[in-house]
């Protein structure tokens, strides 16, 4: 004879009376309503029919990652604004939002990572020529952040909106390029020609740049703003380096040593990207913090 429920136990939340649940009214906007709901969940299309089990999980990890790169370059953009006004503060607050954003990014191969290789093959030739390299939310993003390589736009050529789109991004300065300016708003020697360079062209380092750094880690109570700026960048550096690796390994795991859906070569094309960096100066500058035992610094 079983037991009856324990009605106690049950609990119930209930309906406050101040609860809007008339949402017949135009002008009352519900929670579906405002974030497009009715649009958003009915665009995760899959590749075959019937549809292989892991078709929507591949989707919608892709579909958010996009989601989050949007966010994460607008919150770049914002940074940029602030350092353009000297504004460090609001600047870094910008980046712990922006590492936030990477982190929520290199979660998402874990989760990938629960599709085995015997699930992927399932529908791995329905996605054709389709590759993230093709992704415009990536390729803005390395704009911003300086890895200004024209070849890359060349996927994009069929899409004319987009061309024109990342033809501005390329063209504006890049967040280390505001930081170069605003190194000269400082009172520090910035070279006239890195400060009105070409901005479309990427930027490869410069020893003088890379003197004033040495300057702001030597005596970083002097330069604190600028030193707390320096590793705030070095952050979002080594983040996107992680993300690029288990993207890489995520990769390897589940297809091998197999071409990329692209064209490409695969494993090999994305860890050649583990290569890029954005912000080299400040690389450097740690080669020239230590010294050998018998010299100090000036």
């Amino acid at each position: 004879m079983s037991n009856p429920p324990k009605k106690d136990r049950i609990l119930e939340r209930g309906v406050e009376e101040t609860l809007v649940t008339d949402f017949s009214e135009k002008k009352r906007s519900s929670y579906g309503d405002f974030l497009n709901l009715d649009t958003l969940l009915n665009i995760q299309d899959t590749f075959q029919d019937p549809a292989q089990p892991d078709e929507l999980l591949f989707v919608i990890i892709h579909q958010a990652s996009e989601l989050w790169l949007k966010l994460m370059h607008h919150q770049i953009v914002v940074m940029r604004d602030h350092l353009r006004h000297d504004r460090f503060g609001p600047a870094i607050k910008n980046v712990a939002r922006i590492k936030s954003i990477q982190k929520q990014l290199i979660a998402s191969w874990e989760t990938l990572l629960t599709m085995t290789p015997a699930d992927y093959m399932l529908f791995r030739d329905a996605l054709g020529n389709s590759s993230g390299f093709q992704s415009y939310g990536y390729r803005r993003i390395e704009f911003i952040l300086g890895n200004k390589d024209r070849a890359t736009m060349g996927v994009h050529k069929h899409d004319a909106a987009v061309t024109e789109m990342l033809e501005r991004e390329i063209r504006e300065p890049s967040v280390y390029d505001e930081v170069i300016r605003l190194l000269a708003r400082q009172g520090f020697e910035v070279p006239e020609e890195l400060l009105e360079r070409d901005f479309s062209e990427p930027y490869g380092g410069d020893a003088r740049i890379v003197a004033i750094w040495k300057e702001v880690y030597l005596n970083t109570d002097d330069h604190w703003d600028l030193y707390c700026l320096a590793e705030a960048l070095m952050d979002i550096e080594t983040l996107f380096q992680r993300w690029r690796f288990d993207h890489a390994s995520a990769v390897e795991r589940v297809i091998g040593m197999q071409h990329g859906t692209g064209g490409s070569s695969g494993v090999a094309f994305l860890k050649r990207a583990l290569n890029l960096r954005f912000f080299h100066d400040l690389y450097d500058v740690r080669s020239e913090l230590f010294y050998p035992k018998d010299q100090t610094p000036k």
